[in-house]
């Protein structure tokens, strides 16, 4: 008996790694203009794609409050909470853009050394932002920096910014140390361009290559390889690579995609035993809300008959305004929805553009 059960307690301690050796998924996603109002983003449609993995840097966020949004969906999906981190509006003039983390708490957890870079050259348009991570199953540490290179007219208004990530990198290691990074992000630039040249020098690559990752115009195609996640190869143990098709996963065309999705795939890497997964009910649940909202646009929004969901569809129009509406009809023309505080004549003309009312 004796001797069974040190056999038991002998298995038992050579399968405890199979289980606490998991780690995580690192993925990194440019999210089409999150949080413009005009957009339609479909949130619940983004938080399918991103349970799947364990922590995602994003780019293009026009404003906090869209990524508290996106954490609140992907939590109340996943039945666990996820944490989020953001960035200020960076940019030139006036068009900026925010950066953002989003991770799922049970597995990750945020160390220290979230900064945005001080770019004392200016070369950089939207200064990336850096922080540093620990994944919960393992105790592994990596630093995580997130950029979204200007696009410009051509490539060689992108290759200034380029060739400053080998800077960028240098100074990675002095703030995080001998934590292992990783820059990932939309570089607008496939890595095979020599503008990479000084980067690879210092013993970097793209670890998920061989696929483009924006969405072309027809359905399956995808046009340019310009999300990466770059590393030194060996600092990590990356098992697993991969983008994420997600327009074929959501059952939705890539035109509806770029329109209420965004227009870039995700890109991922695993670390250790974990693997980028969605649950078998994904795709029957969101092929269910994707028919039934599709049906929706055939419905034609009615001022004086539509309740507040269907108000709620109008742009610039949230809750609280098709209670105005509600509370003030009848409406004889759509022009005295000026009258609501908050609606002026670029809301007027957003309304009648959406060709959502009825008899437009």
């Amino acid at each position: 008996m004796r001797r069974l059960t040190l056999l038991l307690t002998l298995v038992t301690a050579l399968c405890l790694p199979l289980t606490t050796v998991a780690d995580v998924v690192v993925a990194s996603w440019n999210i089409k203009h999150l949080g413009w109002a005009e957009s339609g983003k479909r949130y619940d449609m983004l938080a399918q794609v991103i349970q799947g993995t364990d922590i995602v840097a994003i780019q293009e966020i026009m404003g906090e409050e869209s990524l508290e949004r996106l954490s609140q969906e992907v939590s109340a999906l996943t039945g666990e909470p996820w944490k989020y981190m953001a960035s200020h509006l960076i940019g030139r003039g006036s068009y900026r853009e925010a950066y953002g983390f989003l991770w799922r708490d049970s597995a990750v957890e945020y160390v220290d050394g979230a900064v945005v870079f001080l770019d004392n050259r200016d070369i950089f348009s939207r200064e990336p932002l850096s922080a540093r991570f620990r994944s919960k199953r393992s105790g592994t540490e990596f630093a995580l920096a997130n950029i979204h290179v200007l696009y410009g007219d051509s490539v060689s208004d992108r290759l200034p910014e380029i060739r400053a990530l080998a800077d960028y990198w240098d100074w990675l290691a002095e703030v995080y140390g001998d934590t292992p990074r990783l820059l990932v992000g939309d570089f607008n630039l496939d890595f095979d361009h020599q503008g990479w040249d000084e980067l690879r020098q210092r013993g970097v690559s793209s670890m998920v290559q061989g696929g483009a990752t924006t969405l072309g115009t027809a359905n399956g195609r995808y046009a340019n390889e310009y999300d990466h996640i770059l590393a030194i190869p060996g600092r990590l143990n990356i098992s697993r690579r991969g983008k994420v098709e997600f327009p074929s996963i959501l059952g939705i065309s890539h035109t509806d995609a770029r329109d209420s999705v965004s227009d870039h795939a995700p890109v991922w890497v695993a670390l250790g035993n974990a693997d980028y997964r969605l649950p078998e009910r994904t795709r029957a649940s969101i092929n269910t809300r994707a028919e039934a909202a599709n049906d929706a646009r055939y419905d034609c929004v009615d001022l004086n008959r539509s309740d507040a969901d269907a108000l709620d569809r109008l742009p610039h129009i949230g809750p609280a305004r098709a209670e105005d509406i509600i509370r003030m009809r009848p409406w004889h023309d759509v022009a005295s929805l000026t009258k609501i505080r908050g609606i002026g004549e670029a809301s007027l003309n957003a309304i009648l553009h959406s060709e959502l009312l009825c008899g437009s």
